[in-house]
């Protein structure tokens, strides 16, 4: 005589097989994003998701790094105080550069900031507490008189590099000024003139 088989024995042989290695054939089901919206423009590693978003970079102590051009004859350079910009805003920037320059052949775009400051945000009516809110997006702390894009490679005109990064200005908030390699270099919301630049002495400060 042969004995019937049981109900679990049934379910068993119904349900899908699974195994340690069953990730392996789709990789991302197994490790589900934790990030929304997230764009080119991103960290590669971070070491944690979530930290504080700090405050505005300002030179209180007369510094004068990033505010001239490094890589490119041409460039533009926020002219307001310092503000926010987001991944996508300096992805939208670069894209209507980059789609402005193509007919020129080695004509190349330096991004001179980068978005590495993750911003949280919690759902309106929220109570208070419960930890910090989930991930939205990248952003970057832009300092008075930061350089954010540069444009260099090939000689250009400059009445169309002038034009093109009108076009990358449009993109970004606040108010942009088009500099050249001749132009001085800015000290916040202060343009310092290259003979007023000689005369300061900007030799690092070193505590006795």
């Amino acid at each position: 005589m042969f004995a019937l088989p049981s109900a679990r024995s049934l379910l068993a042989a119904c349900r899908p097989a699974t195994s340690i290695f069953s990730h392996a054939s789709n990789p991302l089901a197994s490790a589900p994003s934790r990030v929304r919206f997230r764009g080119v423009l991103a960290p590669k590693r971070v070491k944690y998701l979530k930290h504080h978003k700090g405050l505005l970079p300002i030179p209180t102590g007369g510094s004068i790094k990033g505010t001239t051009l490094a890589y490119g004859e041409y460039g533009i350079r926020i002219k307001e105080n310092g503000m926010r910009m987001t991944a996508r805003q300096l992805m939208s920037a670069e894209e209507s550069i980059k789609r402005a320059i193509k007919p020129m052949k080695g004509a190349k775009v330096y991004l001179r900031v980068f978005p590495d400051i993750p911003v949280c945000i919690k759902g309106n009516e929220t109570r208070m507490g419960k930890g910090k809110g989930t991930f939205e997006y990248w952003a970057t702390g832009v300092a008075p008189g930061r350089v954010i894009f540069e444009i260099g490679g090939v000689p250009i005109r400059p009445e169309i590099a002038r034009t093109v990064l009108r076009l990358g200005a449009a993109k970004l908030p606040g108010v942009m000024e088009f500099i050249t390699k001749s132009t001085p270099p800015r000290l916040g919301n202060l343009v310092l003139p290259r003979e007023e630049l000689a005369k300061l002495d900007l030799t690092p400060y070193r505590a006795p």
